[in-house]
């Protein structure tokens, strides 16, 4: 059974039925460089993680212009864990786990397996999302599948599969993946930034689905 993180969450009521499905990690975006209905400011970000109860993993997702800012945002909005998009080295994502203590997940376009095995030993798991040029998420795209889970089998990172999820092929993509986690925002929602409570259900339930009955 693949785990399961709610993604782009801006209320508490999408926070709590999130909780509620069953999620094992909730997503709050902040400081993006691209126009998004999901994003909050800090301020916003730290009350919606502070929320999260125990057992969840409240993860920030976020795309600052340095390390030391990815350092200020964990110190003021206090996640579990941190999702980072964008160009990083390895040095520098290094650093951010060194300085906040924190487990950083790396967002990797699936179409660069290369950059997927370079941050290999240098994250604490990696997103294989449908990235844009700026290396953002969220397209909403999804990608080769069958490819993603013969990437994650040459790697010692837990994957998370991201891009282009819903809870209609949530449970095939399992299937074909085989991924640690996958991780949706706009393929549960009802309009941008607005969850649909029962698509957030039945995306958590069939994220397992196809694992239990193999």
């Amino acid at each position: 059974m693949a785990r399961v993180k709610i993604c782009g969450l801006t209320d508490g009521a999408d926070l709590r039925a999130a909780v509620d499905a069953g999620a094992d990690a909730v997503g709050v975006i902040s400081e993006v460089p691209v126009d998004s209905a999901r994003e909050v400011d800090p301020a916003k970000a730290a009350e919606l993680l502070a929320d999260v109860p125990p057992f969840v993993t409240a993860t920030l997702v976020t795309m600052p212009d340095s390390a030391e800012r990815a350092v200020e945002l964990v110190r003021t909005t206090g996640p579990d864990a941190l999702q980072l998009h964008g160009e990083w080295t390895p040095d520098e994502i290094r650093y951010v786990r060194a300085e906040t203590e924190r487990k950083v997940l790396l967002a990797v376009d699936a179409d660069d397996p290369v950059r997927a095995e370079e941050f290999d030993a240098v994250a604490d798991a990696l997103v294989i999302d449908s990235t844009d040029e700026s290396g953002a998420g969220g397209t909403g795209e999804t990608h080769d599948w069958a490819k993603t889970g013969e990437l994650a089998d040459g790697l010692a990172s837990p994957v998370v599969l991201a891009g282009g999820l819903t809870a209609d092929n949530v449970a095939e993509a399992v299937r074909v993946a085989d991924p640690y986690a996958v991780d949706v925002a706009s393929g549960v929602e009802l309009s941008d930034g607005r969850k649909d409570h029962n698509a957030v259900a039945r995306f958590v339930a069939n994220a397992g689905r196809e694992m239990e009955l193999a």
